[in-house]
């Protein structure tokens, strides 16, 4: 199994952190490439023999740890997209972790799924193929095929299998000079003043392989019939949650989100959402599967392992990037009104979400006059928190998705926002 090839797209923290971590860490990968567009980053590793280094989060310390043996090439310059374009030819495991699933096909040279078709086109005969799609959406791996298949005929997929992944993984990157030193972080280079810094989780969900007989030399991951509700307990779940934590510490003032760890309420709202509104729904709609996670106990275990792991000081995950973009985390499908959407059709009224929701809405009042283009076409609350200007702000937010749910959510927000 040591001679194959992992070929991964884009160089953040869930490509060098996760992807080549655990394909490096297995030791059954004798080739690492990764396709990343910034030239400096691609010089950097270069520079360092292809060794780079992350630090990972444990509960009580951070570990560095290194991987060697990694090409990285530009896709924008012609030799280094030979030289991707071959890779992906002998590859058996690939995968893609772009900033969203709207990087797939951009323009040529620097197109994903141009560079795919190329090198898949390049195959004498089929092979069993695996490419994981990370980019945070459910169908993102039915999107990269699509794409993919623009500028293939379909023989030239034969054998590959597009995968999609729920990733729980939380991770970032550290700029900040003082906090570099402050958390004795190394950096990602020598040559590069930045650190990856991660948490030690790698329970990480993917869909079920159907090629026969293939192995995964990635051999940590959990592989899932049915992909989907694990990825409503990611967003309804995971990304709820956290983002609850985030916009009510952020209205105390609050820097980390481990500062709110301390403050019991805040995490006596997050559990009870948690588990009561989240869970209880998720639990209604998906006990049929016979997963332990869709139960009473494994759904309170699932919460509180994340609820341990979401302030966890050594992460150093600040509030302020957990709450910015607020306009799309207050999306009608997104993880508040999403998740109340769910609770409310399994009869449930999620008091405590829409607690983090009024939060949210708050946060987007009080940033606007900074947030430029994200609000320029929203209608700017004009009293204090009014119910009409609560619900003009959220409809407009939801524009045409706007379904029979959406007076209770702008109640239960208003009356949140009240207290």
């Amino acid at each position: 199994m040591a001679a194959r090839t992992f070929v991964g797209f884009g160089f953040g923290p869930i490509q060098s952190a996760l992807f080549l971590y655990e394909a490096f860490r297995s030791g059954h990968f004798s080739r690492l490439v990764v396709a990343e567009v910034n030239e400096a980053m691609v010089q950097a590793v270069r520079s360092a023999a292809g060794r780079y280094t992350i630090n990972i989060a444990l509960p009580d310390r951070i570990e560095p740890a290194t991987v060697s043996g990694v090409e990285l090439y530009n896709p924008a310059v012609p030799e280094d997209r030979r030289q991707i374009v071959q890779a992906i030819a002998e590859s058996d495991e690939l995968a893609t972790s772009l900033p969203s699933v709207a990087f797939f096909d951009r323009d040529h040279p620097t197109s994903v799924a141009r560079a795919l078709a190329d090198g898949f086109a390049l195959r004498p005969t089929p092979r069993p193929t695996v490419i994981y799609a990370a980019e945070n959406h459910n169908h993102a791996a039915e999107l990269l095929r699509q794409a993919v298949e623009k500028y293939c005929p379909p023989p030239t997929l034969q054998g590959i299998q597009f995968l999609n992944t729920v990733i729980g993984k939380m991770s970032g990157v550290i700029t900040d000079p003082a906090t570099l030193a402050r958390l004795k972080l190394t950096p990602l280079t020598p040559a590069v003043p930045q650190a990856v810094l991660v948490e030690e989780f790698n329970h990480i969900l993917i869909s079920q392989i159907t090629l026969p007989g293939f192995t995964r030399g990635i051999d940590v991951f959990i592989e899932k019939p049915d992909l989907l509700p694990f990825e409503e307990a990611k967003l309804y779940g995971h990304n709820a949650i956290h983002a609850l934590i985030a916009y009510l510490a952020a209205r105390r003032g609050l820097t980390a989100m481990s500062d709110a760890a301390a403050h019991l309420d805040i995490m006596a709202t997050a559990r009870a959402a948690f588990i009561n509104e989240s869970g209880a729904a998720l639990i209604r709609k998906h006990a049929a599967l016979g997963d332990p996670l869709f139960t009473p106990a494994g759904y309170a275990a699932y919460a509180d392992d994340l609820l341990t792991r979401m302030v966890r000081p050594t992460l150093n995950d600040l509030i302020a990037r957990v709450t910015r973009d607020q306009v799309r985390k207050l999306g009608y499908d997104d993880r508040f009104f999403g998740t109340m959407r769910l609770a409310l059709r399994h009869g449930i009224r999620p008091v405590h979400l829409a607690q983090g929701a009024a939060a949210a809405v708050r946060s987007l009042i009080d940033q606007w006059d900074g947030l430029g283009q994200a609000v320029a076409a929203l209608p700017r609350p004009t009293a204090s928190w009014s119910k009409e200007s609560v619900g003009n702000l959220l409809r407009a937010i939801w524009s045409t998705k706007a379904g029979p749910e959406a007076p209770s959510l702008i109640d239960l927000t208003w009356e949140s926002g009240m207290a």
